[in-house]
């Protein structure tokens, strides 16, 4: 017994087609034969596993061990021959293709090995043909294979529809099939008590199937019958029929088809059950489970809502499209002489039919409807039947006419307790609204009354917040008017720094904006700057305007001016850290500053803004010891003490905005 595997080299392109490896089992005593077979069949791309043996008992083995998928064997073998091993396959019912590749076979022989089984049979010298009759043959072993699945689901099927059809006491039926068309139909005895028509009424007519199936579900049945004729399975088919009493019942009919081995529909079966209690409870939950869905629409938008027309006009739409209602309004009670009510919204289909109802919520004739008892009683009023209720006559044609079959109107209360409003609902089926509906739509109008209130209060308080808005501006504007006035008077006492105060403002502003502040901040730091100096009102006016060098005791009272601005202005309650800005605008990054010493993120960012500003300012602008230095020296001054005196950040940006977006100075 010999083993050859297949090697990993590239295949043709045929062989790529098989998913995995054949197992092909050589019954043959020659192995140069052998090797010959597996060469002429690689050569076609094939891809295989083979295994030969020669004898019996080898044989036997194999076919436990290696279950081949496909056997090669020589007709003529030392103590065994191939027919004896075609017959033991066959005897052991096992589905293998079986070839016969021999030196000599005559033609009766050959014919004979046909009839025990055989697939095929090669001569050796015509071993081409090899290749070709082992794709057939797997080939009509696959189609065998398919063929027999098909007839095991048959016989699962049928074995299925009697397990299924014995227990049942439903109405069942059996339709025989010729050249598809149906051509006779078995009732069984339960068709009365489904249809209310015997199983001779129903063979005697035979289009009463279709007559008792309900009208708007004909073309539905028809198409599902047309699509079983072409032998297509269908899922089963929930619709209502018409009993021969005359009552609507809701049915599923499910059906079971029938074929031959080629596929062709012989018969079909079919069980058709009574199910309308389970659908009539299908049908409420749904009439719940809508109305739930638009009261959650509805409360979504008395979330949202900010206008009080669009709030009733987006809740009548929700209701319209969410639960499929005929026609949804809205109308307030007006307290005129007549009581007329005003239509504030609607929503699906009017047709004007709210203009010709001259509402009202007088004690009169038109006002006796379920609208003027809403307002005037403040409860809900329902009419399951708008064709018969009593209360209708004045606008029953009309609605009608309009397909409105039910309706119901609820109040609409605010929070006193006193009736404002009104909400209908027109259904276009009687006996619409379940009491479980008329619940939620309820709690509906409830939320409905709960927002208009809210909007109202809302509208209230956003007066009020305009006006306190309107003189928080005012006294904003007063502080920042005093804040200006008080720079005037510190630049009053020292002309030569006369707008120095609102250049370095200017420039202090433009940093900030720069590094990305809020507009808040940037204001805030505008206004400190323009008060930078606040503190320079205590010193005496012979050293501020000196025009010489000052002495160290001069110096060391204009180091003071930052603390008497911070003492100055720390009791006034500005909505920014002002005097904070003014107390830190001469502190340095590395802590040399004054008067504290601050160092760092200690020193608030708006003060680190204005001491880069004041600096270029101060350098750039003529002093009474010196004429001013240029703008370029006091950039290359706050370049040279980036990180030391100044903050980094400030000081690129504020080389940004002279370098890159040509900033000048204010004159």
């Amino acid at each position: 017994m010999s083993v050859s595997k297949a090697d990993n080299s590239p295949q043709p392109e045929s062989a790529a087609k098989l998913a995995q490896p054949l197992r092909i089992l050589m019954l043959e005593d020659t192995p140069a034969d052998a090797e010959l077979n597996e060469r002429m069949l690689r050569k076609a791309g094939m891809v295989f596993d083979s295994l030969r043996v020669e004898t019996l008992n080898t044989f036997v083995a194999a076919l436990d061990s290696f279950h081949p998928d496909l056997i090669l064997a020589d007709y003529h073998l030392l103590g065994f021959d191939g027919m004896a091993a075609l017959s033991l396959v066959r005897t052991r019912n096992l589905e293998i293709p079986f070839i016969f590749v021999t030196g000599a076979m005559g033609e009766e022989l050959a014919v004979e090995s046909i009839k025990q089984g055989a697939t095929d049979y090669i001569l050796k010298d015509r071993l081409s043909r090899l290749p070709a009759a082992v794709q057939r043959a797997l080939a009509e072993k696959q189609q065998q294979q398919q063929l027999k699945r098909r007839e095991d689901e048959l016989l699962e099927s049928e074995a299925r529809y009697r397990r299924i059809t014995e227990g049942l006491t439903d109405y069942q039926y059996t339709v025989r099939i010729e050249n598809g068309r149906a051509v006779e139909t078995k009732q069984s005895p339960a068709c009365v008590t489904v249809t209310g028509y015997t199983a001779e009424e129903l063979v005697a007519d035979p289009y009463l199937w279709i007559q008792m199936v309900a009208p708007e579900d004909r073309d539905l049945v028809r198409a599902r019958v047309s699509q079983i004729l072409t032998g297509n399975d269908v899922p089963s088919l929930e619709h209502k029929i018409i009993r021969k009493d005359g009552a609507i019942r809701w049915v599923r009919d499910t059906t079971i088809l029938f074929k031959d081995a080629a596929g062709k529909l012989l018969s079909y079966d079919g069980v058709i059950k009574d199910i309308t209690e389970r659908m009539q409870a299908v049908i409420a939950l749904n009439h719940a489970n809508r109305a739930l869905a638009t009261l959650s629409v509805v409360n979504r938008n008395l979330v949202r809502a900010t206008n009080e027309d669009e709030l009733l006009q987006t809740i009548c739409q929700a209701i319209v499209e969410q639960r499929g209602y005929r026609m949804a309004w809205v109308g307030y009670a007006q307290q005129d002489a007549d009581k007329t009510i005003k239509v504030m919204a609607h929503a699906g289909h009017d047709e004007d039919y709210l203009e010709a109802l001259q509402l009202t919520w007088a004690e009169a004739v038109r006002g006796m409807g379920p609208c003027g008892r809403a307002i005037r009683g403040g409860t809900t009023q329902l009419c399951q039947d708008i064709a018969n209720d009593p209360h209708y006559p004045p606008w029953r044609d009309a609605a009608l006419k309009r397909g409105y079959a039910a309706s119901i109107t609820l109040p609409l209360v605010d929070g006193d307790g006193k009736v404002f409003g009104i909400l209908t609902v027109y259904a276009e089926e009687v006996n619409a609204f379940s009491s479980t509906e008329v619940d939620l739509l309820e709690e509906m109008a409830g939320d409905l009354a709960f927002g208009v209130r809210g909007l109202h209060i809302r509208h209230e308080r956003d007066l009020a917040q305009e006006q306190n808005q309107k003189q928080l501006v005012q006294l904003q504007n007063s502080l920042e008017d005093t804040v200006r006035v008080i720079a005037t008077i510190v630049e009053k006492r020292d002309p030569y720094t006369a707008g120095h105060q609102a250049r370095v403002a200017d420039l202090a502003a433009a940093i900030a904006r720069q590094m990305g502040l809020p507009d808040e901040r940037v204001h805030a730091i505008q206004l400190a700057s323009v008060v930078h100096d606040l503190g320079k009102i205590q010193i005496p006016a012979e050293i501020l305007s000196k025009p010489g060098r000052l002495n160290e005791i001069e110096y060391s009272f204009i180091k003071t001016h930052p603390q008497a601005g911070y003492d100055i202005l720390k009791n006034i309650s500005f909505p920014w850290p002002l005097a904070q800005m003014v107390l830190q605008h001469h502190e340095h990054f590395d802590g040399s500053g004054y008067p504290l010493g601050s160092n760092g993120d200690q020193i608030i960012l708006e003060a680190r803004i204005i001491s880069v500003a004041d600096v270029v300012e101060a350098m750039s602008s003529h002093r009474p010891y010196r004429a001013g230095l240029g703008v370029e020296a006091a950039l290359a001054e706050i370049t040279c003490q980036r990180g030391i005196f100044f903050d980094p950040q400030v000081v690129d940006a504020c080389l940004t905005l002279f370098r890159e977006l040509n900033y000048t100075l204010p004159t």
